[in-house]
C-alpha cells in the first residue's frame, strides 16, 4: 500500500465539513489574487479585469458552464446559488484550503478519487461525535513524524487483512492494556 492514497483519503475525509458546507466545486479557475482583491460583490471593473485575463479556453469553459446553469430547472440554479452563497461566506483561509484540496483530488487516480469518494460516503454516516474523533486522528497523523506515519499505514494493512474474529480479539487485548493501572 502506497502512502500517497491513504494520506489523500484522510485528508478528503477531515476535511469533509468543511466541503459540505461549499459548494460542490470551487469556482471557476481564473487568474490568481490576493484574497479579498477582486473578491465577489467586487466592483464592476474588478470583474471586468478578471474576465480579461482569462484565457480564451476558461472564458470558453465559463460559457459553457453559463449554458449549463440556464438549463437547470429553477430549483437546480436556486441550491447552486445557495451554495455559492455559503462559499462566499467562508473566509479566505478556509476557502483557499478547501481549494488546495480540492485540487488535489482532482490530481489522483480516477480509483484513488472512487475510493476517497467512498470514505467519504462512510464519512458523512458517522455521528458528528464520530467524525470529531477521525478528524483529531486526522491532525494527530498529519503532525506525526513520517516513520510514525508509516507505521501507522502498515499497522492499518495490518489490520484490514485480519479476519472478524481476529479483530474482536485484538479489541479484546487493547481494552485488557487500557484497564490495567
Amino acid at each position: 500500500m502506497t502512502l500517497r492514497p491513504v494520506l489523500a483519503a484522510v485528508l478528503l475525509v477531515a476535511s469533509a465539513a468543511a466541503l459540505a458546507q461549499a459548494p460542490s466545486s470551487p469556482p471557476a479557475p481564473g487568474p490568481a489574487r490576493a484574497p479579498g482583491a477582486g473578491a465577489p460583490g467586487g466592483s464592476a471593473g474588478s470583474a471586468r479585469e478578471r474576465w480579461d485575463n482569462l484565457s480564451s479556453a476558461e472564458k470558453d469553459a465559463l460559457r459553457q458552464r453559463w449554458k449549463t446553469f440556464q438549463e437547470m430547472t429553477p430549483e437546480r440554479q436556486a441550491e447552486i446559488r445557495a451554495r455559492l452563497d455559503r462559499w462566499r461566506s467562508l473566509p479566505p483561509a478556509e476557502r483557499e484550503e478547501i481549494a488546495r484540496t480540492w485540487k488535489r483530488f482532482r490530481q489522483l487516480a480516477p480509483d484513488e478519487r472512487r475510493a476517497m469518494l467512498q470514505m467519504l460516503g462512510r464519512y458523512k454516516e458517522m455521528t458528528p461525535e464520530r467524525q470529531a474523533q477521525v478528524r483529531a486522528l486526522f491532525r494527530k497523523m498529519v503532525d506525526a513524524p513520517p516513520e510514525m506515519r508509516q507505521r501507522y499505514l502498515d499497522n492499518l494493512e495490518r489490520w484490514r487483512q485480519m479476519t472478524p474474529a481476529q479483530r474482536d480479539q485484538a479489541r479484546d487485548m487493547w481494552r485488557q492494556k487500557r484497564q490495567k493501572p
